[in-house]
């Protein structure tokens, strides 16, 4: 998604081609992302886009109006004048490490929240993973609360990645 804000803009984003890697300026930031000026052309760098980082409250805390930025582009719509753009792209993705490195494994983490279904625990600064509530005792839990509290450290045994679904399967059974 893009706005463009002349001839200039217009040429600059029939130029762009998907995969390649640009400089730009952040023009503006929205709650949905930011928008990055390339010669004239602002492109979107949707939330999702920004970082890797697994938790961050504001795009204003990731990226700044005027601050330049390398962005790669995820793609082009000249017809409608837009253009996705991506920071996170060219970082290395940090759950394809931690799934080669850490499966199988036991592992330390802290309990980032307890809910209904079981409890959230943060086994890497950029993401959690699930203890589903069968996985929290030895006997099955009626109330993960009975089990675990916000913010408890604990050992967890890395059971499962999805990476399409981005998601961590942990359980506490010894």
């Amino acid at each position: 998604m893009a706005e463009t804000a002349d001839r200039g803009g217009r040429t600059v984003l029939e130029t762009l081609k998907r995969g390649e890697v640009c400089k730009g300026v952040v023009s503006s930031i929205e709650r949905f992302g930011s928008f990055v000026d390339i010669g004239g052309f602002h492109g979107l760098v949707n939330a999702a886009e920004l970082t890797w980082a697994h938790h961050f409250y504001a795009v204003s805390g990731i990226v700044e109006v005027g601050q330049e930025v390398t962005i790669v582009v995820l793609d082009v719509d000249v017809e409608r004048e837009r253009a996705s753009f991506s920071l996170k792209a060219l970082y290395p993705d940090p759950l394809e490490e931690f799934a080669r490195v850490q499966f199988g494994r036991v592992i330390p983490g802290r309990v980032e929240r307890v809910v209904r279904i079981g409890a959230f625990v943060e086994v890497h600064e950029n993401f959690a993973g699930l203890v589903p509530i069968h996985e929290l005792a030895e006997r099955d839990a009626d109330e993960p609360e009975s089990v675990l509290r916000n913010g408890d450290e604990v050992i967890v045994e890395v059971v499962g990645i999805n990476m399409h679904r981005r998601r961590i399967l942990l359980s506490l059974r010894p």
